[in-house]
């Protein structure tokens, strides 16, 4: 084997936990595949044989290359910080996770939690999501933000305050399965008291069909909007969603929504359903060909 070569297979063994960095710090599988991709140009056109520790180097540069992503996109002001986005849905078939998968969801990384992510500046981000998640040192993350370690941990400890302010999800995931099968059997029956019954009064829909628009709250107004739902309800199947359990809504063939419940203390607290069909058409969904 080439040197070249030899340096591919060693970055190809990191390249799981490159991808769930970059999936965190930027909620899009596809930017971060862009954020993995250029941390292997970087590391092909370095001196590979001074680097001690070839995967603490790659999560650094994957880190680097996803902060400057993060500040480009607040920059450009893509989207209105008051409408819905909902990052990219990892989906799985309802028996399992894809082991390619399984990396990117660990951790009960959620997209109520992503969504929570997109809240913070992305400072804040990086040193949560490397720290926290990843256990980077504050002393490595500081000249990535362009501060010392202190003040580097007191950027983690505020994202921290903010994630841990939301709400934390049942872990019995047998349990959330059958709250989300009730939800579709109530939707498939126009049930708006089971469906009600089933919802958090403080409960919080956020669907994203890529026109903007506002999240939804309130258990009487999420349930009003889940009875428009019944007619499709029909072509809705089980999946998981980053590792919990969703519905994937496929009518005629075609991808029409992903819907991710939070579920805690046995209540939907909070639904999160991309329904845009420029980005569901770019996922990798289980079972269409079913």
């Amino acid at each position: 084997m080439t040197e070249q070569e030899v340096l591919a297979d060693r970055f190809e063994a990191h390249r799981a936990n490159l991808k769930a960095v970059a999936y965190r710090m930027l909620g899009s599988l596809s930017e971060a595949d862009d954020a993995v991709q250029e941390a292997w140009l970087r590391l092909s056109r370095s001196d590979a044989d001074a680097i001690d520790n070839l995967g603490g180097w790659l999560t650094t540069v994957v880190g680097r290359v996803c902060l400057d992503m993060l500040r480009s996109r607040r920059s450009r002001g893509e989207q209105s910080l008051d409408d819905v986005h909902v990052p990219d849905p990892v989906v799985s078939p309802p028996d399992g996770i894809d082991p390619e998968r399984e990396a990117l969801v660990e951790d009960s990384v959620g997209l109520a939690l992503l969504v929570v992510l997109d809240t913070l500046a992305p400072e804040e981000r990086l040193a949560f999501v490397l720290h926290d998640m990843f256990a980077v040192p504050f002393d490595e993350i500081a000249p990535m933000v362009g501060r010392n370690a202190t003040a580097a941990r007191q950027l983690a400890s505020r994202a921290r305050r903010r994630v841990h302010g939301a709400a934390t999800p049942d872990t019995d995931l047998a349990r959330q399965r059958e709250v989300v099968d009730a939800f579709l059997s109530a939707a498939r029956g126009g049930d708006f008291d089971a469906l009600v019954a089933l919802l958090d009064p403080d409960v919080v829909l956020r669907a994203d069909t890529g026109v903007g628009g506002r999240p939804l709250r309130g258990a009487a107004a999420v349930a009003g909007r889940a009875l428009s739902f019944q007619r499709v309800s029909f072509a809705s199947r089980p999946v998981l969603v980053n590792g919990f359990p969703g519905l994937l809504t496929v009518p005629d063939g075609e991808p029409m929504a992903v819907m991710s419940f939070t579920i805690a203390n046995g209540k939907v607290v909070a639904i999160d359903l991309l329904a845009d069909p420029e980005r569901l058409r770019r996922l990798d969904l289980p079972g269409l060909d079913d």
